[in-house]
């Protein structure tokens, strides 16, 4: 069963007069990925900065892996790791160079050598690792960046999105690596402005609005929520369309299509009841397809924007 490896509960923080956060409460369980969502400005990164020790917080309590944030800061940040937005890799040094002087810098001694040799490998940068990073493409230096944060392992990470400004093959790299540590039993909380990502990535997904936290669950939970879910039915003819017309008196009709729209809530029992309705009305589809909503869906219902991107 997990435990909490974060907890927070009423944290606030205003720059100025401007709040940025008014009683946020998140809960993030251990060995799991949390991904919190928001706008441009929401707090996503303030609210990072604040568990990471950054930041002090105006009110509230957050602990990170048992430490308060506040009152055990050394704590903290001897359980964490942060990659953050922009890559903090030395640019005069090689990779292997940079994994160094963190291994000397969290006083690892002797261990230093044998564990920059096994993150190079993990990181597929063992060619690259002698190498000055001007040679280092996007990818390359986030996972360099990354490596860096695991020198000496953390319980917890904190990912800020980590990979904005890089290509497909690149992101999807960096989501494997993310995967198994989660595997390893490291917990995750990152912040990402690629809404598939965070449907690929996380166990729960947190939307950051006004200061609080205004949807919290799985991403199919928080998908269902939405309406407009539909199973869309596929007919051969005008006249089998006609009676299954008849039989599903809720649907949308596509005549041109030969379809019908169902609306459903993405569950089994749904889409059973239709079956059952169908084979009722004696009609058989051609064509059965379901439609549910996505993360942009849920995020334009909960904050009333429409981003495919959300940025902190």
């Amino acid at each position: 069963m997990n435990t909490s490896a974060i907890h927070v509960r009423g944290l606030r923080k205003s720059f100025g007069d401007k709040r940025v956060l008014d009683g946020v409460d998140l809960t993030v369980d251990a060995g799991t990925v949390t991904a919190l969502l928001g706008s441009n400005g929401a707090g996503k990164t303030t609210t990072v900065h604040i568990l990471s020790t950054l930041v002090a917080p105006d009110g509230g309590s957050a602990t990170v892996s048992g430490c308060d944030v506040v009152g055990n800061p050394d704590g903290v940040r001897a359980a964490i790791g942060l990659t953050g937005q922009f890559s903090a890799v030395d640019n005069l040094l090689t990779g292997e160079e940079n994994l160094l002087l963190m291994a000397r810098l969290r006083h690892l001694g002797s261990r230093s050598t044998p564990r920059v040799t096994e993150l190079l490998e993990q990181f597929d940068l063992v060619e690259a690792g002698r190498k000055p990073l001007s040679t280092y493409s996007g990818g390359m230096r986030r996972r360099l960046d990354l490596a860096m944060t695991l020198v000496a392992p953390p319980r917890v990470i904190f990912l800020d999105e980590p990979t904005t400004g890089l290509d497909p093959r690149s992101r999807r790299s960096m989501w494997d690596i993310v995967r198994s540590l989660v595997a390893d039993g490291t917990t995750v909380l990152l912040t990402t402005q690629y809404l598939h990502e965070a449907d690929e990535l996380a166990d729960r997904i947190a939307v950051l609005d006004g200061g609080r936290i205004v949807a919290d669950g799985t991403p199919d939970e928080l998908k269902r929520r939405i309406p407009g879910g539909h199973i869309r039915l596929r007919f051969a003819d005008v006249l089998t369309l006609d009676d299954a017309t008849r039989a599903f008196g809720d649907a949308v009709v596509d005549a041109d299509g030969l379809a019908l729209s169902v609306p459903t809530d993405g569950s089994v029992r749904t889409l059973q009841a239709v079956l059952s309705r169908l084979e009722a009305a004696g009609v058989a589809a051609d064509d059965l397809s379901i439609h549910t909503p996505d993360l942009d869906d849920v995020f334009m219902a909960l904050t009333g924007r429409a981003d495919s991107k959300v940025e902190s």
